[in-house]
């Protein structure tokens, strides 16, 4: 069984590497749409550009999260998903990045649809309904997770055992 774990890890690793490749060429790409943008006339089209290298960047915050986060759950602490605490701490690290992306990716779809196409208006807005209530589903979990914590003080020391291993 073990040395199926370890093959699990090295598959996670590489599904990092992955992810933090793919948060390095978006961020390449945001910073030449960025200065293609800066070096233009500053007009609405070189904002329009700017604005969608910023929802670029979004992205590879996104990427690049989801890279750290299944390095130090998966590969360095190998740690156990099952308890209440390191789900809540796992899928809040998650969440904060995809929220955050999200609600710069519904602004960007709002000043796009404003600028150029606003029958695209309530797709941008959806975009941004469907974030707040995932926001509020989040805090949801979070309220209802802190009571199956207090079920289990001894996965909080866990949690804080393992997160020994990253410093």
């Amino acid at each position: 069984m073990k040395p199926l774990l370890q093959l699990f890890r090295a598959i996670h690793a590489l599904v990092a590497i992955l992810f933090a490749c793919a948060a390095l060429m978006l961020i390449a790409i945001a910073a030449r749409m960025g200065w293609q943008g800066f070096v233009s006339d500053w007009d609405q089209a070189a904002a329009q550009t700017i604005i969608e290298a910023v929802g670029l960047l979004a992205a590879a915050v996104v990427a690049l999260q989801i890279a750290e986060t299944i390095t130090e759950e998966e590969v360095i602490r190998d740690a156990d998903i099952s308890a209440p605490t390191r789900v809540r701490r796992f899928l809040s690290r998650f969440f904060v990045v995809v929220i955050v992306a999200l609600a710069i990716e519904g602004l960007v779809g709002t000043f796009k649809a404003l600028h150029e196409d606003p029958s695209q208006l309530p797709y941008a807005a959806s975009t941004l309904v469907a974030t707040a209530f995932l926001l509020a589903a989040w805090g949801l979990f979070v309220h209802l997770n802190r009571s199956a914590e207090e079920l289990e003080p001894e996965a909080m020391e866990d949690a804080k055992r393992e997160d020994q291993k990253l410093k």
